[in-house]
């Protein structure tokens, strides 16, 4: 058993990583009342099962912590193997998949850690995850328990996918509105602090599920939670991965893949008319500073980090506070809520875009290096309207046919070459037009 005690576990020269201003920023956040040094968490998962892992996070310079999932005695007992992951073409992890449940270690032994952790690091943020049956009593068992830590909050894992779904949990409870509602009223009834209710992915309308937490009472939400996969399969053994024996489940899906879907799920709480304050700590494939700005423009107060994590270290932290605090000093922000949800405004439905706005590809032909993709994806796919020349010489070119391009930027995406296909907006005389009063929309409203 290591007896080294938690706060001398250390990265050489990093027990200052917690401080807030990092190159002339201020980097610190209140979230929903827990304060933390700067808005990188990471999430309840792996990373976070214990304390040897949470300190040295925090010596790493993470702002916080969300502990994983404790529950009921007997602890959970989990199976092996538990991982598996969807590939790029030079097996880069593009998505992660795990069927790994709530924490195998006990209620006593993780107690008495976050105890000690928050004792030893006041400064930093430390949010433990719960998951417990759905009846009043066994939350008002635990969370007294919980709150005698000292821990700055709680978050109620109702999205776990697979396993405890099985037991009336997770996701269970997260793709039912009303008990939704239900836990996070007991949660407030029999705890004093912060309370964040962790959403799932798979449900219809993430909206939904957000009301009615905030109809419960949460302080904030965070999501996403994994999401319902199966990432490969052995095509010689017929089983999915990761395999147990000779048999395989679905399983959570997260990493880089789901960020598009978390960044849709918190834009839609973010500017849905029933939750327009409501903290939201986003979740899902950040793995960068960049994608921690997105976040944090579309709604998100903080932002939990767990696959980046796993994959590459916890020091991948000090870039994400590097990259993040000279951007907001290159845009002028002083501050995490300087730019907070600025980009929601700019967030609406379909309906109500300026069909009357054009844009057109431009080709810099001095940066193309006439590979043709452009050409072969305008041509076979989309609407035609990219031109393949020949020279003199025989040198093949590419150019727009400016009246055939609808501006769907397919060509721009296609293109290997940075900045070599630029949108360019078009001037049309035309006022702004949206579908809503549009002549050609038989359900139009009136102007």
């Amino acid at each position: 058993m290591n007896t080294t005690p938690f706060n001398t576990l250390s990265f050489p020269g990093k027990k200052n990583s917690g401080d807030s201003v990092v190159n002339g920023v201020d980097l610190s956040v209140n979230f929903a009342g827990i304060k933390a040094p700067n808005p990188f968490w990471l999430a309840s998962a792996p990373p976070t099962d214990k304390a040897y892992n949470v300190v040295r996070a925090y010596e790493a310079g993470w702002g916080g912590v969300v502990w994983k999932t404790l529950g009921e005695e007997p602890a959970a007992v989990n199976v092996s193997s538990r991982y598996s992951a969807h590939y790029g073409k030079n097996r880069e992890v593009i998505g992660f998949n795990n069927i790994e449940l709530i924490t195998d270690r006990s209620l006593e032994i993780n107690l008495k850690e976050i105890t000690q952790v928050k004792k030893d690091w006041p400064d930093r943020a430390l949010i433990v995850s719960i998951m417990v049956p759905c009846n009043e009593e066994a939350w008002a068992y635990i969370l007294p328990l919980v709150e005698a830590t000292g821990a700055d909050g709680i978050e109620l894992n109702l999205g776990c996918p697979h396993g405890m779904p099985e037991r009336g949990m997770g996701a269970a409870v997260g793709q039912n509105p009303d008990l939704i509602e239900k836990v996070t009223y007991w949660c407030k009834k029999h705890y004093s602090k912060p309370v964040i209710v962790k959403l799932t992915p798979n449900i219809t309308d993430i909206r939904v599920g957000a009301q009615a937490a905030l109809r419960g009472g949460a302080d904030a939400v965070s999501l996403i939670n994994t999401i319902n996969s199966i990432t490969s399969i052995d095509l010689d053994n017929m089983v999915a991965k990761p395999t147990v024996g000779h048999q395989s489940t679905h399983g959570g899906y997260c990493g880089s893949a789901v960020k598009p879907i978390a960044l849709n799920m918190v834009a839609e709480i973010a500017r849905d008319p029933a939750t327009p304050t409501l903290p939201i700590s986003g979740i899902g494939g950040i793995s960068t500073w960049r994608d921690a700005a997105e976040f944090i423009a579309l709604g998100a107060g903080s932002v939990q980090v767990c696959t980046a994590a796993m994959l590459n270290g916890f020091r991948i932290v000090e870039e994400m506070k590097d990259g993040l605090s000279r951007w907001m000093a290159e845009k002028g922000y002083d501050s995490i809520e300087a730019f907070s949800r600025k980009a929601v405004p700019h967030t609406t439905d379909w309906k109500h875009l300026d069909i009357n706005f054009k844009t057109i590809a431009h080709i810099n032909q001095d940066l193309c290096i006439d590979c043709g993709r452009c050409y072969i994806a305008c041509e076979d796919t989309s609407h035609q309207s990219i031109a393949k020349l020949t020279e003199q010489d025989g040198a093949r070119r590419y150019e727009v046919i400016e009246d055939e391009c609808v501006g769907c930027n397919l060509c721009q995406i296609t293109c290997p070459v940075e900045n070599c296909i630029t949108m360019v907006p078009q001037e049309t005389g035309k006022p702004f037009l949206a579908w809503d009063n549009d002549p050609r929309n038989p359900f139009r409203v009136a102007s």
